[in-house]
């Protein structure tokens, strides 16, 4: 019994702390709508056409013209570390970074500026199909962080211009 009070009592006292689900209402809420709304515009590179299929998967198809233009530049390095006797290297940080800028469809002005980023190590082997292999799989996953990242940012920004539902 006491721990039915507890946790009746948790959960009361979660409900009024302010916290609202980012996606309520699901698909037909204003931060899916607005996410709908976002046309990414192309970005250099292989890395590049990763990140934009990536970010153009979680954003949902766009239900018509666009509000906001999504505009990406990528800075991915591998940098060795681990160097062993002989100076090989034994070890690669991969590293991708995203600045990223929100701008109006309707007045070209930036309504976000921000940046993302996350890094992944990497062993080097004898086997150097192994070793890009295993870069490749590094950035296939950065891609995917990256993206997650910048949808929950710009999912932030939909929540917070969204106009009041009366909540």
């Amino acid at each position: 019994m006491m721990r039915l009070t507890s946790l009746a009592a948790a959960a009361l006292a979660l409900s009024a702390c302010g916290l609202q689900p980012l996606y309520g209402g699901g698909s037909s809420s204003s931060v899916a709508t607005t996410l709908r709304a976002v046309e990414v515009a192309p970005i250099d590179g292989q890395v590049g056409w990763l990140v934009h299929n990536k970010l153009m998967e979680r954003l949902g198809p766009n239900g018509g013209p666009p509000i906001y233009r999504l505009e990406v530049e990528l800075d991915d390095s591998i940098t060795g570390f681990g160097i062993r006797g002989d100076r090989a290297v034994t070890r690669e940080r991969r590293t991708l970074r995203a600045r990223y800028r929100l701008i109006n469809a309707q007045s070209g002005g930036v309504v976000l500026d921000a940046t993302a980023g996350s890094d992944a190590g990497i062993d080097v082997v004898s086997s150097e199909y192994a070793t890009v292999a295993a870069e490749q799989s590094a950035v296939e996953r950065l891609s995917d962080l990256l993206a997650d990242q910048i949808v929950a940012r710009l999912g932030l920004f939909a929540a917070r211009t969204a106009p009041a539902t009366g909540r």
